[in-house]
């Protein structure tokens, strides 16, 4: 089978052909996966450094969210079987014509979502769903400040923020990407290029008989973006750390939380749900019905070739793509 193969963090992965995985390789619990399209995030940039969470082990291929048809399943593995088309989230492996993933991780793909939509679909939206429902606890009324509104990720949080019956400012960079935002349904669009952030959303704010500021800040950005956030929240706000698209961690001066009672939390989405797998089984059927009724629908913006996936990564890394990128990973596409 095709691939991008990593030999090593830092170096550029290579398109390789590599032998198919046969049904023996797997262990107890495990799904071989055809895969048939993989989500592009800017997380695989990260893995490819050796900056993320998780460090594999020798050389391997980024991805983690795919969709495709069940090849073999390991010994102990219920819930679906081969043939089945799936969607889900491996630890990597995604950018290559099959991977293997944990049926914990695997889900049968509801009846009328395409593959490309199920790539599009789990990490984005699982990230922007749980860490604003589940961890900020959002509120019908309360005002949600979006950054990064046109990306993957941050598109994802404008839809889910109004379905929690939040008023929604976004913030993104650009004429084109702050239309983006509002087609998606956010109230209020700061251009981040041609306005101050922290002047901008305390006029809104103000606007909307609130003039102390948002409620929940949404920010996988970081520096600066992050620094002018902390200063236009409401005494009692939640600021969800998603990301550092920035290439900024933020330095947090705990003397402002202290002083306004703010909260700063923190949200790493595949460890949500190892941690607390309960409420990942209900909030993924939660959102899985919704992307069935068209509640919530992926704005994919580009399919790439498997062996264009560099140029996915290129998109992504500069900060130039809006919405979410998915790679066809399907042979002879």
């Amino acid at each position: 089978m095709k691939a991008w193969v990593c030999n090593a963090f830092g170096e550029v992965p290579q398109w390789v052909d590599v032998p198919d995985l046969a049904p023996s390789v797997l262990q107890p619990g495990q799904v071989l996966i055809d895969v048939a399209a993989c989500g592009v995030n800017f997380a695989d940039t990260l893995i490819l450094k050796g900056k993320y969470q998780k460090r594999p082990e020798g050389p391997f291929s980024p991805g983690f969210e795919v969709s495709g048809t069940v090849r073999a399943v390991g010994d102990g593995v219920s819930n679906v079987k081969p043939g089945d088309a799936v969607m889900a989230m491996p630890d990597w492996g995604g950018y290559a014509e099959q991977v293997v993933a944990d049926a914990c991780l695997v889900m049968p793909l509801p009846d009328g979502v395409d593959f490309n939509s199920a790539a599009a679909f789990q990490i984005a939206y699982g990230t922007s769903w749980f860490a604003l429902k589940y961890r900020a606890d959002v509120k019908p009324g309360e005002i949600v400040l979006v950054h990064g509104a046109a990306g993957g990720v941050g598109l994802t949080a404008v839809e889910c923020a109004k379905l929690l019956g939040a008023t929604l400012i976004a913030t993104a960079g650009g004429v084109d990407k702050c239309q983006i935002a509002r087609d998606h349904g956010a109230d209020h669009v700061i251009d981040y290029k041609s306005e101050n952030i922290r002047d901008r959303v305390r006029e809104i704010t103000a606007s909307l008989g609130q003039p102390k500021g948002v409620d929940v800040v949404y920010d996988p950005i970081g520096g600066d973006v992050f620094d002018q956030s902390l200063r236009c929240v409401a005494p009692g706000a939640r600021m969800l750390l998603i990301g550092f698209a920035s290439g900024t961690v933020p330095q947090i001066p705990a003397n402002i939380l202290l002083v306004k009672n703010v909260t700063a939390i923190g949200f790493y989405f595949g460890a949500y749900l190892e941690q607390n797998p309960d409420i990942a089984q209900a909030g993924m059927a939660e959102l899985l019905g919704r992307l069935k009724s068209g509640a919530i629908r992926p704005m994919i913006s580009a399919v790439y070739r498997l062996e264009d996936a560099m140029d996915a990564l290129a998109s992504i890394r500069d900060r130039t793509a809006t919405g979410k990128l998915v790679i066809d990973c399907r042979p002879n596409r």
